[in-house]
């Protein structure tokens, strides 16, 4: 097996995920070439020498529908041997896509591609694929496929986690959120410019400023209504000891909705005689699992945990995590289960505070990570996302 590197991991700001939104007027095409030109820029990447691009994209319907990582390249006028996918797997789409992309550099069938993903959530809002298991509720009930909302708030119910902890938790990644803007943190931004509004975009718009414990306990909480349309009533069955389920989740300490796009640049050892740039990182190991439909989003402590068991190693062994907050209670049941301090686990900040564009948010952490390997000069560290239906995927780096 050949080695896998991340020669350049790069993404845009993450704008608002409305009409008003910093990026909402730009397709995600646009999106995606001003990262295709920046990374060329960068490396000096030729593009007759990427041999495939795999893309993450959940919405993949209108302008994100046909393939939108080969639809990109025509659009960006790049030449038409360059192969393409886009994957969904939910929310850990961008990390699959890594994964496939490492997996086709170590069994020898390319020495370049990129990976990464895009999800304009202004433009094409999600479910609105209209997948048959969301949109028809007797359907999802009786297959289990259910909203991520009401599978945290059984998490929060399973584990006891109430509602001051998952505020405090959403308040404690804005705090992060906005110490690591101010102070330049997030190294892998490449700033877009909105000829529409006439504005450039060169940092996350998702983060609310001004939040506080106050302010989050006054919102009230977003799944107790479809919870009492069937849901509670199936989660109970599943697990007869809960007398019922707390609705701790709002729009405050939920991953925020948010346009972006992410681009990585991997290959094999050859391609740094090429480029004559030095990766940045190596592709360690990667495991993918699926847990319990009716949690929804606990995959990520599962996949965590199947990394580490893989590699023999304990959370000790690892010198930052980027854990996915794909809400808060998960995040409680991510540090509870693998037993990770804070000081190492999303010190930057998570979706809750910085916005979750489905599709690109696993590139998204992966740069966010690897930047904070390099500005603390360590070695080890951990991305893992949840996607629906208990999907989970987890990747381990080494920084060069």
């Amino acid at each position: 097996m050949k080695e896998a590197f991340i020669y350049d991991a790069i993404r845009t700001p993450r704008g608002k995920a409305k009409a008003d939104g910093s990026l909402a007027d730009l397709s995600p095409f646009a999106l995606l070439k001003s990262l295709y030109d920046a990374i060329e820029a960068r490396t000096g990447l030729n593009q007759s020498w990427v041999q495939d691009v795999i893309l993450g994209c959940v919405s993949q319907v209108g302008e994100q529908g046909g393939n939108v990582a080969k639809a990109s390249l025509l659009v960006a006028d790049w030449p038409d041997h360059v192969p393409a996918i886009t994957i969904n797997r939910y929310c850990s789409s961008g990390l699959d896509a890594i994964n496939m992309a490492a997996m086709k550099i170590m069994t020898g069938q390319a020495t370049c591609t990129l990976a990464g993903g895009v999800e304009m959530m202004s433009r094409v809002p999600m479910l609105s694929d209209k997948a048959i298991l969301f949109a028809d509720s007797k359907q999802a009930l009786r297959h289990r496929m259910l909203m991520m909302g009401s599978g945290a708030d059984l998490i929060a119910s399973l584990y006891g986690i109430s509602r001051q902890q998952v505020d405090k938790l959403a308040l404690d990644s804005q705090q992060r959120a906005i110490y690591a803007r101010d102070q330049g943190f997030f190294a892998s931004i490449i700033p877009v410019y909105n000829a529409i509004k006439g504005i450039t975009l060169s940092a996350d718009e998702c983060i609310r400023e001004h939040t506080s414990l106050e302010s989050l306990s006054r919102l009230a909480p977003a799944f107790a209504s479809i919870g009492g349309q069937g849901v509670d009533d199936l989660q109970r069955e599943a697990q007869p000891h809960l007398a019922q389920i707390s609705h701790v989740h709002t729009a405050g300490n939920s991953p925020a909705m948010a346009d972006a796009a992410s681009l990585l640049l991997i290959g094999d050892a050859s391609l740094a005689l090429r480029l004559e740039y030095q990766p940045r990182a190596k592709i360690i190991a990667a495991a993918t699992v699926c847990d319990d439909p009716l949690q929804v989003v606990s995959g990520c402590a599962k996949a965590t945990s199947a990394l580490l068991s893989s590699r023999g190693l304990n959370t000790s062994d690892v010198d930052l995590f980027e854990l996915h907050e794909a809400f808060a209670a998960t995040s409680i049941k991510c540090q509870q289960d693998l037993d990770i301090s804070s000081d190492i686990l999303n010190v930057n900040g998570g979706c809750i505070a910085l916005g979750h564009p489905m599709g690109a948010t696993g590139g998204i952490m992966m740069g966010t990570l690897l930047d904070e390997l390099e500005r603390r000069a360590l070695s080890t560290g951990i991305v893992a996302a949840s996607g629906a239906a208990g999907s989970g995927t987890a990747l381990l780096i080494e920084r060069l």
